[in-house]
């Protein structure tokens, strides 16, 4: 337990002091904005468009206001697209790929592990992998979904390891801040803007689950299956039984709109809120704390702010299993709530 500790305080150090030591030494008074802006914002990792033309500065057609300007590593020049479609590959996207292909290097072969003999304990990691999905499927999906939650297993399994796996991942300092703060450690030189290596641009720590358009899309899916599901079990009287049983007629009216269109509505976005908030909070509470170091310049308030903030980055973990955990009881909940009237 010992080394763990030890080890979440040196991912804590590096992940917070290190990349605000690098934006202290870059501009004359520490403004906690840019930094607060740099890690929990998104931005364009890999420009990319498709059927549009190239203009670098200095060429016709160059508009210095333009909204993606972005800097070519081979001559260092600025450019931007014209015309085309913009399909920039972000920050976010870039982590959202990485978490897909570790779900399948970790879950295909403890799925084939499991399959060779399901009796037998294969080992820890096999183990572990199928304490978490009986889990889902036991006490997530058959005790919300009235027993039908068989045909939902593979969606509520795909939701909880996906935010899951965004969540931690979110956690794990990324490579390009560590080098380049060593850099400005050794060297004393800082380079402006977000361009970097390629390595540091395919792992840059963001958290995917930190983003309203990840989080929203996730909501929607839980939307449409509320109404699919409704529609599945109850047929079209779904539409007329979405009101609860025994109101009384002339209430009906009113309760109607409330209980098919804004009840799911607000049900999509409490879900949205929840967890973007939930994933957003910790980092800016640890950035914040962090940051009171080089806004006072002091090493007093370093002996706070420092073991204040490993105490969050812990809580964080324990936050990443339980927001991934809520989400799915919530979207359990919600379309199991969807297949009879009440």
């Amino acid at each position: 337990m010992k080394k763990i500790k030890a080890l979440l305080t040196v991912f804590i150090f590096f992940n917070s002091f290190l990349p605000l030591a690098a934006e202290s030494a870059a501009h004359e008074k520490f403004d906690l904005s840019v930094v607060l802006e740099h890690h929990l914002m998104d931005h364009v990792a890999f420009p990319f468009n498709v059927g549009g033309k190239k203009v670098y500065e200095g060429e016709a057609g160059f508009d210095a206001s333009h909204h993606g300007i972005f800097t070519d590593h081979h001559n260092e020049k600025k450019y931007h697209f014209v015309g085309g479609m913009d399909l920039h590959i972000t920050k976010r996207v870039t982590m959202m790929w990485i978490g897909s292909l570790l779900m399948m290097l970790i879950m295909i072969p403890a799925a084939r592990m499991i399959a060779r003999n399901p009796m037998k304990i294969h080992s820890r990691f096999s183990g572990a992998v199928e304490v978490l999905v009986g889990f889902i499927k036991k006490d997530v999906a058959d005790q919300n979904m009235h027993g039908h939650g068989h045909g939902y297993y593979h969606y509520l399994l795909s939701l909880f390891f996906f935010i899951l796996t965004g969540n931690l991942l979110g956690i794990i300092p990324p490579i390009g801040e560590v080098v380049h703060t060593i850099q400005v450690i050794v060297s004393g030189s800082h380079s402006t803007g977000h361009d970097g290596p390629v390595y540091a641009k395919i792992w840059n720590g963001i958290t995917t689950t930190g983003d309203v358009a990840v989080t929203m899309s996730l909501a929607i899916l839980t939307f449409i299956m509320i109404y699919i599901t409704g529609f599945k079990y109850q047929g079209p009287k779904f539409i007329l039984d979405s009101v609860p049983n025994g109101v009384p007629l002339v209430l009906y009216p009113l309760l109607w709109p409330l209980e098919f269109i804004i009840s799911p509505l607000a049900k999509a976005f409490a879900l949205t809120v929840r967890l973007l908030a939930n994933m957003t909070a910790g980092h800016v509470i640890i950035l914040a704390l962090i940051g009171f170091i080089f806004e006072f310049n002091s090493y007093y308030v370093a002996l706070i702010s420092v073991p204040g903030a490993a105490m969050i980055y812990l809580l964080e973990i324990f936050v990443a299993f339980l927001q991934a955990y809520i989400f799915t009881l919530l979207t359990a909940l919600f379309v199991g709530s969807a297949m009879h009237r009440h």
